[in-house]
């Protein structure tokens, strides 16, 4: 099995462990697998959900790739990945690529619980159709766990993001133009909208919806790393590389 390598103290060795801005030890074969294995548990229920209960749009162009809340889970399910392989291995490598992949799967998650049980409370309908209703355990699996498991690794088992607010405004338009392109291809093979909302919405509205939507995770991303400093305090003197210990 492979080991970390050690340095000459134990202070260094509790260092190249867990980031001095970080609560508990990570990568780890302790509590940080576990929870990366839950999650991954949690993310394979949901997307075997999808295959055993097939409806319309598991033969639609897009799949069910057309909706936000499955490129989401992806996404946390690409990050708990490497979070998982950083702790089986304790490479510092993948430890560093959970924690970029971290920076845009957890405001995404976070942006997905917000909208859909939002947008829900107000009516159910404006984000899935009567038909398609989830019952509550796998709706929660889909829209509430995955942005929990996410905020509890950042929280608990990753250092401070790096991240600053313009490079987050950027990759969070980006990435909500790019969903919009992506659903207006799969709107022109389809026929409709993933979401109800979306066909209630004219251009401009669409517009005007994913771009408020970009504002909100790049808002995610600042109030994530602001909790992340009141947890785990904020040391001066310079930004931290993710996942890695200064010299």
């Amino acid at each position: 099995m492979a080991s970390h390598p050690r340095s000459q103290t134990p202070a260094m060795d509790s260092l190249i462990q867990r980031h001095p801005l970080q609560k508990l030890h990570s990568p780890s074969r302790g509590a940080s697998a576990l929870l990366h294995s839950v999650g991954l548990a949690s993310f394979a229920y949901s997307f075997n959900w999808l295959n055993t209960h097939p409806n319309h749009i598991n033969s639609a162009y897009g799949w069910h790739f057309q909706y936000l809340t499955i490129i989401g889970l992806t996404l946390a399910t690409i990050t708990f990945i490497l979070g998982l392989l950083a702790d089986l291995t304790l490479s510092p490598r993948l430890f560093a690529a959970k924690n970029v992949s971290s920076m845009c799967s957890a405001p995404m998650e976070v942006l997905v619980s917000l909208l859909y049980w939002g947008l829900r409370a107000i009516d159910p309908e404006l984000v899935v159709p009567k038909e398609l209703q989830l019952p509550l355990p796998t709706d929660i699996s889909f829209h509430l766990t995955p942005s929990a498991l996410l905020l509890i690794d950042l929280l608990l088992f990753s250092p401070p993001w790096t991240i600053t607010v313009l490079p987050a405004i950027l990759l969070s338009t980006v990435i909500a133009f790019l969903y919009w392109f992506w659903i207006e291809l799969c709107y022109s093979y389809n026929g409709f909208y993933p979401y109800p909302l979306f066909a209630m919405l004219d251009q401009t509205q669409r517009v005007g919806l994913f771009g408020a939507s970009a504002v909100v995770m790049a808002g995610n991303t600042v109030v994530l790393k602001w909790v992340h400093w009141n947890v785990n305090g904020f040391k001066k003197g310079g930004a931290e590389k993710s996942g890695r210990v200064k010299d």
